[in-house]
């Protein structure tokens, strides 16, 4: 069995929208064993569904669409379908009662146009949508299946996970993809490759794939095998463990570097304050995204200004006059009041040219000093990022957390071997 995604919306073609889904479905599919050979996007036009249809169940077994069954008018997917196979609609009541019942817990008054997303092609299974309204519908055609599911990110995610993996696994009897994912943050492509390397060619046997996917926390490292390939898997997953060991924040898909932190600061009794400058509250978002961070995380302060660098945390004006609000003795003091501030153990603070202007020779974009404080070690790290505004905030708020994390699993080196001053 061989795949064909359909993407439908006009946003997709015209840039309003990154097609994410795409790749999710993409990597969901490879995991169960059907190579997806084909993405096709196009607008929300009948015509153009139908030549879409034609094209994928030609020479493709499963097609998955997204997206066009929303309750407006350019919402055209469903009625293009019942009429591709000259069928037509019929309420799915079981989805209507559902719909009915998430707004008036909400409050929302119900329009017709909202009852027709519970209408579906008679020839249809509906795939229940446990994130929204519009479920999903699966059409068995010709030997062939047929899958389609609102193009909203978090329903789509829900409705494949949840409705229609088992069914495509019955359907297809393909052989599923086991993978395993290990994180890294810290450290650089072509460093962490130099330390994982090595011989690792005696490890890619019986179907084994290793592969290095680069982002903005850091790096996933993904090892993939078959049935017959658990055996060498294990083994090149014991060398990566081994080898890359100080950088590795967690293992899974779903692991995190902001977890792991507040994981590791709960399990140490230890809280954190923040005092950022650059990062506008970034590693604060961070920490919070992790559900039971109000046990480690007391509070802190978004000291952009230099009035509040000096009014809230105590760095003197005169620190500021001859360092500069981006220096060494000023994210050391940052880093150290907002602990004493907010009662924490930990503080940790960032100031930085987040770009694109106001850098200078001396202190050009990009430049970002981050301070930590304990009890046990009190220093500042000078990094130097991109031009790019939001890129730098998001790499200074990683790498501070990483910083933590180092620090509380006792790892004296810190990310891309920067030296601590003091």
């Amino acid at each position: 069995m061989r795949a064909t995604q359909i993407s439908v919306g006009n946003e997709l073609l015209i840039g309003e929208t990154v097609n994410t889904n795409a790749v999710w479905i993409g990597s969901r599919l490879t995991e169960l064993g059907i190579p997806c050979h084909r993405v096709l996007t196009i607008g929300d036009d009948p015509n153009a569904i139908r030549s879409a249809l034609d094209l994928a169940f030609g020479d493709s077994q499963l097609v998955v669409l997204t997206g066009g069954l929303g309750p407006t008018h350019d919402d055209v997917t469903k009625t293009t379908i019942a009429a591709y196979f000259d069928v037509g609609l019929v309420r799915h009541e079981p989805s209507h009662q559902r719909i009915r019942r998430l707004f008036q817990a909400r409050g929302i008054p119900f329009s017709v146009s909202n009852e027709t997303q519970a209408d579906l092609p008679a020839n249809a299974e509906a795939l229940p949508n446990s994130q929204g309204t519009a479920p999903g519908f699966l059409i068995r055609h010709k030997g062939a299946a047929l899958a389609v599911m609102p193009g909203v990110p978090r329903e789509m995610m829900a409705i494949f996970s949840e409705e229609l993996t088992p069914r495509v696994a019955a359907l297809s009897g393909a052989e599923p993809l086991i993978r395993h994912h290990i994180q890294v943050a810290g450290i650089g492509e072509s460093t962490l490759s130099d330390l994982v390397i090595g011989d690792v060619a005696r490890f890619l046997t019986d179907g084994v794939q290793l592969a290095y996917l680069p982002h903005t926390h850091g790096i996933t490292l993904r090892v993939s095998h078959g049935a017959v390939g658990g055996s060498a898997a294990a083994r090149l997953l014991t060398h990566i463990r081994s080898a890359a060991h100080d950088h590795i924040v967690g293992e899974g898909v779903d692991a995190s570097l902001e977890r792991t932190v507040v994981e590791s600061l709960r399990s140490h009794a230890i809280r954190l304050a923040t005092a950022e400058s650059c990062t506008g509250g970034w590693i604060s978002n961070l920490v919070t995204n992790v559900p039971g961070s109000s046990a480690v995380f007391t509070g802190g302060i978004v000291a952009y200004d230099n009035a509040v660098k000096s009014g809230l945390l105590d760095v003197p004006e005169a620190m500021l006059a001859q360092h500069g609000a981006v220096s060494k003795p000023v994210a050391l003091m940052m880093a150290r009041m907002a602990a004493s501030r907010f009662g924490a153990d930990i503080g940790i603070s960032t100031t930085g040219i987040a770009g694109p202007d106001g850098g200078t020779p001396d202190k050009p974009v990009g430049l970002v000093w981050i301070g930590y404080w304990s009890a046990e070690r009190h220093f500042a790290v000078k990094a130097r990022f991109f031009r790019d505004r939001i890129l730098n905030k998001e790499r200074s708020a990683v790498m501070a957390l990483e910083i933590i994390r180092r620090q509380l699993a006792g790892i004296r080196s810190l990310p891309y071997d920067l030296e601590p001053e003091t």
